[in-house]
């Protein structure tokens, strides 16, 4: 059996979220004086760079991301990268203490992520920050920078 990832409490981050504006959060994470989210460390997935309105994350897919069919390993849970980096960008807009929570996600697989794929990277960025509702588009690349998947989400702003 596998051993579950390590995370820290997503409840012992809500003190940082409370008092940092988002992008302060996110670049704590990215220097390593915060630990990452939850979903980050499940998946593998590091953050590299986040500026207003925009986040990217980093991993290799591995054997714990794929499922066997009968055309080989592929990875169909990607969309949980993207969305972390599309939610992460509406996230570096927020005020300190000002969270969302995801309405809709849609993400498109334009080509199979398996473990031939090697490193990815996960690029989200907001199309419209509102004061209720922020949309964001985002993108998977590989190394050569083909497109392997993309979507767009819906937050909902909760102040």
């Amino acid at each position: 059996m596998t051993e579950p990832a390590a995370y820290t409490d997503p409840r012992e981050l809500a003190a940082p979220v409370a008092s940092s504006p988002g992008i302060e959060y996110f670049r704590r994470i990215i220097a390593g004086e915060l630990p990452p989210q939850p979903i980050a460390a499940l998946v593998g997935m590091r953050g590299v760079e986040a500026e207003p309105g925009r986040a990217v994350f980093e991993l290799t897919p591995g054997p714990q991301h794929f499922k066997r069919d009968r055309d080989g390993a592929r990875w169909d849970r990607a969309d949980a990268a993207v969305d972390s980096a599309m939610s992460s960008a509406v996230h570096t807009l927020l005020d300190a203490g000002v969270v969302y929570t995801t309405l809709e996600v849609k993400v498109n697989f334009v080509r199979a992520i398996t473990a031939e794929t090697g490193p990815i990277r996960c690029e989200g960025t907001v199309v419209h920050g509102g004061s209720r509702v922020a949309t964001a588009e985002g993108q998977i690349v590989d190394g050569a920078g083909r497109l392997l998947a993309h979507g767009t989400t819906t937050c909902l702003i909760l102040r």
